[in-house]
């Protein structure tokens, strides 16, 4: 059982201040959960059913993580989630660490990005394409936001992710710099090389305009129809799909 007071801290953590002030973030489901428990985030709390104890007897006993048995009803009055019949974590937040893009990888760049669905996705996105570094403007959406990991299925757990000006990094780092934008070169045409940064920009007004200096390669998608632009995370897939085939010998 949880107790009342556990209840109101657990849902507390959908607000970023909380979060900040305590320095840990929730994860709910069963994916994200498992990848969790496999992952090197240090896990403070674990709230789960007994279904979810059943299936999952075996990760448990190898994670070492203590646990509580509850009721289903339980976990969806503490969690952001409207069915969740699995388990409920709370983990500590990881340091905000600078990292360095090396010759040999790609990362992605978000500028601005504020919603929670996209941002998670995006992550999910780039850990599907081997892209494990993410750089993102102090304006983007927090990458511990319930939604942000919710929508990653188990990515979070992969990313190294930086908050940062973007233009202050873009400006020190020497790895080229591709922004998509509604003109460019064609990124079925691009050649990516061998290291790169990604960057995207918000959903609304795309790249802003005072980074547009530091881009080494305007790219676009092409479009057949009508439509006036694309969801920014199905961007970055067709633009990381794009940069995969590139490569191929």
């Amino acid at each position: 059982m949880i107790s009342k007071n556990k209840v109101k801290y657990l849902k507390s953590l959908q607000l970023k201040k909380i979060r900040k002030e305590h320095g840990e973030f929730l994860v709910e489901g069963a994916k994200s959960v498992l990848e969790l428990l496999k992952s090197d985030y240090q896990v403070q709390d674990l709230f789960l059913t007994e279904n979810f104890l059943k299936c999952y007897e075996e990760e448990l006993a190898e994670s070492k993580v203590s646990y509580e048995v509850c009721r289903q009803e339980e976990l969806e009055t503490a969690g952001s989630l409207m069915t969740n019949d699995s388990a409920i974590a709370v983990a500590k937040i990881k340091e905000n660490l600078k990292f360095e893009i090396e010759k040999d990888e790609f990362a992605l760049a978000l500028d601005d990005v504020k919603d929670p669905g996209n941002m998670g996705t995006l992550l999910r996105i780039a850990d599907w394409f081997g892209i494990r570094k993410v750089i993102c403007s102090e304006e983007c959406t927090d990458f511990y936001a319930p939604k942000v990991i919710s929508a990653t299925m188990g990515s979070f757990t992969r990313a190294k992710v930086y908050y940062c000006s973007l233009n202050e990094y873009l400006s020190t780092c020497t790895s080229p710099v591709f922004g998509a934008t509604l003109d460019g070169e064609n990124v079925h045409k691009v050649d990516f090389g061998k290291s790169g940064i990604i960057l995207l920009g918000n959903e609304s007004n795309g790249i802003n305009k005072g980074n547009h200096q530091l881009i080494t390669k305007f790219i676009r998608i092409p479009g057949f129809g009508g439509a006036e632009s694309l969801n920014v995370a199905v961007a970055g897939a067709i633009i990381c799909d794009n940069l995969r085939r590139s490569q191929e010998p």
